[in-house]
């Protein structure tokens, strides 16, 4: 093997790369530990605990420094089924944005086009703006979009001669931008919102954003916090001196209400003083220095001395220039650490603390931070008006944009207002003249400006050493409150902790008990190479998890069933490569030239079968969501590290094994022959095998069209709710009782357990209010109080009737893709339509296989089987399976005839190459299916239809590899002859 040393060590790289990604776990996982440790169960005082050390350095490697956060970053992350939180699919509410860009036109057509958008685009896949385009055109055939959208704050982008094209080609820009704008405003809040590892990312060409929240126990807060619409404002400020005054009076009064800072960490007050004194220094010499006199205090007093005089001015550091004089101007005031604010706004809150400020003093902070990790943040000093509100709204902006100063070279930001609002704008900034204004969205400084001259035309400059990604953030916060577009939840699943927890029970279950089957198996049946294939498949799943972690993927328990399944499926490359080397050494081959040949035959199936695979990986990964996504990533991975493994490192442990002096044996002597004395006349009885398998199929449509199928809610849309009872209650009364609070009766299911169900309704499913989440489920738990005062809802889920139709388009074009796809390959790899044909029915025969029994066993067997996203899943993992079983045979078929070119009996070839085969094919579809019972067993409620139907699609998809696609190959052939 010429490379064996690149084998060596790519797999001596991976391993290092996997052991230190998956280090961050462990170093995590001790951290939080002691965490619990200190907090004694005293959650409050855990999270406390997390957030003091959350920037210090917890993971030192000699070359690089770790934080707790950085760590807490690069740990594997577990999806919200594994430990609960909140998931939620966001759209901008585009036919409000649209209204607000025509400054609420009166015009009949318009708002009649809108609303005829907002209407079509619940089940179309076009952009809004060309719904609404198209909308309008039918509505005013002769309507000129200009005279709706061209006013004063866009008179340099939409004139009254534009075009309606030019006007919706403006519109889909601006509607870019607030999707944008909605999504800066969305992170930031997020990050605020102090949950531990958010993602956030936006579907783009959807107009939606997807937010993930890990451990969130208040879904109802969470609503609101998203869907509530930015407040930009502008404040006047207090000068720096004037403004550290007032926390000197403030620190007077907590010294005296004896309110010491909260020492979580248990650690000495010098180290932290010490650390106090680093804050910010990063950014610029004042960060670093304290005021003269507290300079002179801490030098005089010891570090425990220091904070018990100064209780509040010992968490934040001065605004001060390098003698200490505290500078100026400018509206910041001091800078603390993060982990410190919650402790300083509670002593500013204090009624004593507020009584000595005057009234119209409003403290805020920055919002990001400063300093090495990001680990500091800056106070301002606001000025509050009368009413308590700030000296003018953001409403008035109408333009704002990033921009290059031609006398300095500088990034700036160019702001512009409305007539209103330049008269209020350059009031403002006469009376303010050599003072700032805090420019600030959702309470936060984004940016604090000293005014230099009145402005008397509403044009402002703002600079401040802006890099381009902060300037260009402070313009889509200042354009953020031109428009304001409220965001709508179309999608959300909310997982308890508890039923999280149980799913990593299931989960670890079925993965240790299918890996030991497997250890187990191979070992019997392939004698000492059986502990070589054992080898690459115990590193094959250490990589993939090494890889998940090193992406920052998440790994949920479909995901867990992608690893079992990845399992069984990497087997099938060794089984493979034993069989052709068992043949091999059945033909008088000496064992090492056997091996050698062996591996060389068995490479071109291996590949051709898992490309085929890897294809329907891809296809789930592109058009599915949330579970179907993290199954599909670890497949991907799986697979790509199951040839790896399974082709170059177990070759390089075997001769490495033979070049020691052993032996290496693949058969027991039980095993040597099995399947050897086989013959099976597949071709011949090929009109049997289409009589089953249509008399199934023929059954299966009659049920489809007559019984159908139970939608899952991601197709149909609706609210779920998984909900834990005190005591076994019958779902016709559960049923009953909602129904008569709903006003229709739900779907109400048994959920794994008996005190365990599952209820789906379309309640106010259209509904787009904010709280309308809140008011179904206060609806559901009315209704269930009814027949059990004691429930629980573990996890609730929502989907709106537009995700509900995106999902079943994008199921219905992955099941057609692949099918296309995998289909352009076979042409390619075997140069012949009739393959191409024979694979392409076999596998639409094993999807109608699997709807069939789907549709006649729904409602008889004893668990949920409903068409979702898992469903379709199932499908396209059982197309990939499928025909890696018939690539394997068609290659087997294709070096029979090769070899038997002159012989004129092509039945009698082909029947020889389908039973020798059929060891491998066998052995195969057995561990898979061992390794996805268990799953059915092990998994849970959750995946159990997902595995079923996977069980049907195994069987099926072996037997129409031998049964179905070879003999339609036959015919076909036979039909080209003719």
């Amino acid at each position: 093997m010429k490379i064996k040393g690149a084998v060596k060590f790519f797999t001596i790289a991976l391993v290092i790369v996997s052991l230190f990604q998956l280090s961050f776990s462990w170093v995590t996982y001790r951290v939080e530990q002691k965490a619990k440790a200190f907090a004694n169960g005293d959650l409050e005082k855990e999270r406390a605990y997390l957030d003091s050390i959350g920037r210090e350095v917890v993971y030192n490697i000699g070359v690089k420094k770790y934080t707790y956060l950085q760590c807490k970053a690069s740990e594997l992350n577990l999806g919200l089924d594994l430990q609960g939180g909140m998931n939620v699919t966001l759209e901008l509410s585009q036919d409000e944005l649209l209204r607000g860009l025509a400054n609420n036109n009166p015009d009949a057509n318009f708002n009649k086009a809108v609303t005829m958008a907002a209407e079509a685009h619940k089940t179309s896949q076009k952009d809004f703006v060309e719904l609404f385009g198209d909308a309008y055109k039918q509505v005013d055939p002769n309507g000129q979009l200009a005279a709706i959208f061209a006013n004063s704050s866009n008179k340099d982008k939409v004139k009254l001669t534009s075009s309606n094209a030019e006007v919706l080609s403006y519109l889909k820009v601006e509607t870019d931008l607030a999707i944008e704008r909605s999504f800066k405003v969305l992170r930031t809040r997020i990050d605020k919102f102090g949950v531990t590892q958010p993602n956030i990312q936006k579907l783009e060409g959807t107009g939606r954003i997807i937010i993930e929240l890990p451990g969130v126990d208040n879904p109802a807060r969470v609503r609101k916090l998203l869907q509530g619409t930015a407040k930009l404002e502008f404040y006047t400020t207090y000068d720096n001196p004037v403004a550290y005054n007032f926390l000197t009076q403030a620190n007077e009064v907590i010294k005296k209400l004896n309110i010491a800072p909260i020492d979580t960490t248990k650690a000495d007050s010098a180290k932290a003083t010490n650390a106090l004194a680093d804050i910010g220094g990063a950014k610029t010499k004042t960060d670093t220095t304290a005021a003269k006199k507290d300079t002179a205090n801490k030098q005089q007093m010891t570090a425990e001395q220091f904070q018990k005089e100064n209780p509040l001015l010992a968490l934040i550091m001065p605004v001060a220039d390098e003698k200490g004089q505290l500078s100026p101007n400018g509206s910041w005031c001091g800078t603390s650490a993060i982990r410190d604010t919650a402790k300083i706004n509670a002593m500013l809150a204090r009624p004593e603390v507020r009584a000595v400020i005057p009234s119209d003093v409003k403290f805020a902070w920055e919002y990001k931070g400063i300093g090495e990790n990001g680990g500091a943040v800056r106070l301002h000093a606001l000025k509050t008006e009368r009413n308590g509100e700030a000296a003018m709204s953001g409403e008035r902006v109408i333009q704002a944009n990033r921009d290059i100063s031609q006398v300095t070279g500088q990034v700036e930001v160019n702001m512009a207002m409305d007539g209103q609002g330049t008269t209020e704008w350059k009031n403002l900034t006469r009376e303010n003249v050599g003072h700032s204004i805090a420019i600030v969205l959702d309470n936060l400084v984004y940016s604090s400006p000293n005014v230099q001259n009145e402005i008397p035309n509403g044009r402002s400059v703002i600079n401040g050493g802006f890099s381009e990604e902060e300037a260009m953030d402070l313009s889509n916060v200042l354009k953020s409150g031109k428009l304001p577009a409220t965001t709508r939840i179309v999608e959300e699943a909310v997982v308890g902790p508890t039923l999280g927890a149980e799913a990593i029970s299931q989960g670890l279950w079925s993965m240790i008990v299918a890996t030991i089957i497997i250890l187990i198996f191979m070992v019997l049946y392939y004698n000492n190479s059986g502990y070589i294939a054992d080898f690459a498949v115990l590193l094959n799943v250490f990589f993939i998890i090494g890889v998940l972690a090193s992406m920052g993927a998440a790994l949920t328990l479909p995901g867990i069933a992608g690893i079992v399944l990845t399992i069984g499926m990497a087997v099938d490359a060794n089984v493979l490569i034993n069989e052709r080397v068992k043949d091999e050494l059945q033909n008088a081959r000496s064992l090492k030239n056997a091996i050698a040949d062996g591996y060389q035959h068995a490479s071109s199936s291996i590949i051709d079968s898992n490309l085929t695979t890897l294809l329907a990986g891809f296809v789930m990964y592109i058009f599915g969501t949330g579970p179907v996504q993290g199954f599909a990533i670890t497949l991907i991975i799986g697979i790509l590290s199951s040839m790896f493994t399974a082709v170059l490192f177990t070759r390089v442990v075997t001769e490495w094994w033979l070049d020691k002096g052993n032996e290496v044996k693949y058969a027991t002597a039980k095993t040597m022959n099995a399947f050897k004395n086989f013959h099976y006349d597949w071709v011949g009885n090929r009109k049997k095998f289409y009589m089953f398998s249509g008399a199934i199929i023929i059954c299966g449509f009659i049920s489809m069209f007559t019984k159908g199928f139970t939608l899952g809610v991601d197709f149909k849309g609706g609210y779920t709710y998984v909900v834990q009872l005190s005591k076994p209650v019958e779902t016709t009364d559960i049923r009953h009782s909602l129904e008569t609070v709903l006003g229709s009766a739900p779907e109400v299911k048994k959920f794994g357990t008996d005190n365990k169900v599952k209820i789906t309704t379309t309640y106010r499913i259209d509904d787009i209010t904010p709280t309308v989440a809140d008011e179904v489920q206060a609806k559901v738990v009315e209704g269930l109080n009814k027949v059990d005062d004691k429930t629980t809802i573990l996890s609730s889920a929502k989907v709106g009737p537009t995700i509900a139709n995106d999902v079943k388009t994008g199921s219905f074009w992955a099941v057609i893709i692949s099918l296309v796809g995998i289909g352009l390959y076979i042409l390619v790899r075997f140069r012949k339509i009739q393959y191409t044909i024979g694979a392409i029915i076999a596998l639409t025969h094993d999807v109608l296989m699997m709807l069939s029994f789907y549709s006649i066993f729904d409602g008889i067997l004893p668990f949920a089987m409903e068409v979702d996203q898992t469903f379709i899943a199932a499908i396209l993992t059982i197309i990939g399976f499928s025909i890696n079983d018939t690539v394997v045979v068609f290659d087997r078929i294709r070096e029979f005839l090769n070899i038997h070119k002159r012989e004129e009996d092509t039945a009698s070839i082909i029947n020889n190459a389908l039973n020798n085969t059929l060891n491998r094919t066998i052995i195969t579809s057995l561990t898979v299916f061992m390794v996805t019972l268990v799953l059915f067993i092990f998994g849970g409620e959750v995946i159990r239809g997902f595995t079923f139907s996977l069980l049907v699609g195994i069987i099926f998809g072996t037997y129409s590899s031998l049964a179905i696609a070879t003999p339609i190959v036959i015919d076909f052939d036979r039909k080209a002859k003719k």
